[in-house]
């Protein structure tokens, strides 16, 4: 009876599924540096990361969708109520003139080339100013020498001619260039732009009898004048600010203009399709062609007769 009192699962090692020989076989053959793999380790922080930058990618998406949505409930905003109207240059409401342009960066240009415009209207406005004061120091200039007035009448003569002329030259191109991506437009511009950057070179040289306070001016007026010759050399750091950050500024905008797939091709098809929709055009077109139908029509007639 011994032997049937006996508890067959009492042995340890029976009850433990571990100390199998099948087991206990293969833990023995374990791959080198597979028990210190941790599946959870890496995986959980390259999981974290993924997740922040879709994360990031979502809400960057979701601030240009309602940067669209904005525009466009703008866009349909002006419509209804008959179109924009300008509003630049501010001027009051009781002016005899009225505003010549519409400008709005948050409307009509994308949210990526707004900083870009907006520097370029900036450096407009700073060339402006610096004609403005050059007036002065051509002013100064000839109270100290008589003989400097034709400088004095040229730096008038320069601020009322480049302060509009730069602004519809340049300015307002590359404005309606990023508006509307045209690559004519932006050609109009690179065009433009590089004959005003000359004209900011020899306004910081400042050759005499040029109307300009540059630094050959400047030097010369302080041979005069001490005060003066500083309010030249001031008003010459200007004009070389601006010739320098309209360099850094033309290829800045000419960067972001490869990259909106503009092309001297698209610039021609532009042309052309702008001027065969000029109404003028059309018209000069149609008479041109009545009056050799017309022609042709009567060297036909005439050859019947005889």
């Amino acid at each position: 009876m011994s032997d049937f009192d006996s508890n067959p699962f009492a042995d340890p090692d029976l009850n433990n599924p571990f100390k199998d020989p099948s087991v206990t076989q293969v833990t023995r053959n374990v791959p080198p540096g597979l028990d210190e793999y941790n599946p959870f380790s890496d995986s959980r922080t390259e999981h974290a990361l993924t997740q922040a930058e879709l994360v990031k990618r979502q809400e960057e998406l979701e601030r240009k969708a309602a940067e669209l949505d904005r525009r466009e409930r703008e866009m349909q905003s002006l419509n209804q109520q008959a179109g924009r109207k300008n509003n630049w240059p501010p001027l009051p409401e009781n002016f005899p003139v009225g505003p010549c342009f519409y400008q709005d960066f948050s409307v009509d240009i994308p949210v990526e080339f707004q900083k870009t415009v907006k520097i370029m209207y900036y450096l407009w406005m700073f060339h402006t100013v610096t004609l403005f004061l050059n007036i002065f120091g051509c002013l100064a200039w000839f109270y100290i020498d008589a003989t400097r007035g034709v400088d004095f009448g040229l730096s008038i003569l320069w601020f009322l001619l480049f302060t509009p002329c730069s602004f519809v030259c340049w300015y307002r191109p590359l404005y309606r260039a990023f508006r509307s991506d045209s690559s004519f437009r932006f050609f109009v511009f690179f065009f433009v732009y590089i004959c005003q950057f000359a004209v900011h070179v020899l306004q910081a040289a400042g050759f005499q009898r040029w109307g300009n306070c540059g630094w050959i001016s400047s030097l010369t007026g302080l041979n005069k004048s001490i005060p003066v010759g500083i309010m030249m050399i001031i008003i010459a750091a200007l004009f070389t600010a601006s010739a320098v950050i309209s360099l850094v500024m033309f290829k800045k905008v000419h960067g972001l203009y490869r990259t909106t797939g503009a092309s001297f091709e698209k610039a021609q098809q532009e042309f052309a399709t702008g001027v065969m929709s000029n109404k003028t055009v059309q018209t000069a077109a149609a008479n041109a062609t009545s009056t050799a139908a017309t022609s042709a029509a009567q060297n036909v007639f005439k050859g019947n007769r005889m």
